[in-house]
């Protein structure tokens, strides 16, 4: 079963602004990608799973994921390294809650020196991030 995962710990780090507001399709690929962090209890397990994606607003297409057994900013370095491998991206938004692990610097060094732009949800406001929660299914 999934349930929703909140990694939000208050203000530990760096937040951005809402630069989507809830405009979410993208006309072109990398224009607006969403990420999250969801949280899979294994059947017959006390085990849990986390999975972290990147959706591409232009298609919905997932275009990295990263799985782990416990939410942690290494799985966040391994998931952005597999969904943006290039060297800089030209006008690419990447927005997700204010989860601690968008908050860290290592998060917002990696966004700025790929050129990509951090935006974020507003505190406990789910639609904000509508194309993760959807992908969700929550």
């Amino acid at each position: 079963r999934k349930r929703k995962y909140s990694s939000y710990k208050g203000e530990v780090g760096k937040k951005a602004d809402n630069l989507i507001q809830r405009h979410f399709e993208a006309s072109k690929p990398y224009e607006k990608c969403y990420t999250d962090i969801t949280e899979f209890a294994i059947p017959a397990s006390s085990q849990k799973l986390y999975l972290s994606p990147v959706l591409d607003g232009y298609n919905s297409e997932i275009i990295a994921y990263q799985l782990s057994t416990s939410p942690n900013l290494e799985q966040i370095k391994t998931m952005l390294a597999k969904a943006f491998p290039d060297e800089h991206y030209d006008n690419t938004i990447l927005h997700s809650d204010q989860g601690w692990q968008y908050q860290h610097q290592f998060y917002h060094e990696f966004l700025n020196q790929k050129g990509i732009r951090p935006s974020m949800s507003r505190k406990g406001n789910s639609p904000d991030n509508g194309m993760m929660e959807s992908f969700f299914g929550i």
